[in-house]
């Protein structure tokens, strides 16, 4: 199994690659965005927290989904202290 103990699935570096990916891909509608970006806000890792911050410096997404993935930024620095 190439599962690591302790540590969340999504919290994998191809995880929040993939999930990265799907958030900004605008062939997808919002909602699967949104669901991916959150996703991504679950995970507690720094890689998660760079991913995040990526996501909301790219200035393709909507101002709703850029306000998220800072959202969940903050919610994984709050995590770590």
């Amino acid at each position: 199994m190439n599962e690591r103990p302790n540590e969340r699935p999504n919290e994998r570096p191809e995880e929040l690659k993939k999930l990265s990916t799907i958030a900004t891909d605008m062939g997808f509608n919002a909602d699967l965005r949104t669901k991916a970006i959150e996703q991504m806000g679950n995970a507690t890792s720094q890689e998660a927290l760079r991913a995040l911050l990526d996501l909301a410096a790219n200035d393709q997404l909507t101002v709703k989904e850029r306000e998220l993935a800072l959202k969940q930024a903050s919610k994984i620095i709050r995590s770590t202290q």
